[in-house]
């Protein structure tokens, strides 16, 4: 069950592993928060290789390719606050409810998970509360110091998708993904399209999907404004391309936050 502070209970992680996050610009006031849920294809060290030979463990079924790049160089250059979990998807999925089949993959993309064939309740808890649970408290814990600095942030979630997935082609260069903040991600459809990119709207995934958990928990619940941004991933696989998708990102992020501060009142999704 969730946690009511920050703090790790230790089991699955040694003291030698990774924390379950990292936060990037602790201390920032910019209005936005970056969150990137599969930042990572780390696995702790108690759970070896999960069965899984080396090309799967580096591959997208572990981890979105280019997303950690990518929201790294918006942080800086927005000097706002990220928060990235640094374990793979496979051992569990931040960006699901726990009551999701998919929360605990044991196949993606036709790859079978040997680690995660019939785990019982104990193994996924331990999971749940020392990487899931800190991931997101740590989220809340920014989003109350932001709204202590009278910085109400916009929420912004980075993605990739890989180009081909069950044999089929995504034409789609960026998607913006989204349900109860239409306002919000119209504008970054129509600066994204001005851009000159190829824009899902609602797509490759759906934003009014059950599974876009992290916005609907955080953002959706208290009336932030929030989008979720997904990419490519052959745009983002390398330096240059993270250099371009993240330069024209922040243009929008940027123009959105200068629009607040020049109005004096702060970005408001349609549940404020």
């Amino acid at each position: 069950m969730k946690t009511n502070n920050c703090e790790i209970r230790k089991a699955l992680l040694s003291l030698d592993d990774a924390l379950p996050y990292i936060t990037l610009n602790p201390n920032s006031i910019t209005p936005v928060l970056l969150v990137c849920d599969h930042a990572s294809n780390r696995f702790p060290k108690s759970l070896g290789t999960m069965g899984l030979d080396y090309i799967d463990r580096v591959s997208h079924i572990t981890f979105d390719i280019g997303s950690r790049a990518t929201t790294e160089s918006l942080a800086i250059q927005l000097n706002a606050t990220a928060i990235l979990c640094q374990y793979s998807r496979l051992i569990v999925d931040c960006n699901r409810n726990l009551s999701d089949n998919s929360a605990f993959l044991d196949t993606s993309d036709g790859i079978n998970i040997p680690g995660n064939q019939n785990l019982n309740d104990n193994e996924k808890e331990i999971r749940e509360s020392e990487i899931y649970w800190p991931y997101h408290n740590a989220i809340d814990c920014q989003i109350s110091r932001l709204k202590k600095h009278d910085a109400n942030p916009l929420i912004i979630s980075i993605h990739s998708f890989t180009p081909i997935f069950n044999g089929n082609n995504r034409e789609w260069e960026i998607g913006v993904l989204w349900d109860k903040d239409p306002a919000t991600a119209k504008i970054f459809i129509s600066k994204l399209k001005d851009a000159g990119f190829l824009v899902g709207d609602n797509k490759p995934y759906s934003g009014k999907d059950p599974e876009d958990f992290t916005l609907d928990y955080h953002a959706e619940k208290i009336g932030l404004p929030h989008v979720g941004i997904e990419i490519r991933q052959d745009l983002i696989n390398h330096d240059d391309g993270v250099e371009r998708i993240s330069n024209t990102i922040q243009e929008v992020i940027s123009s959105l936050v200068l629009a607040n501060k020049s109005s004096n009142i702060h970005i408001e999704s349609p549940l404020r």
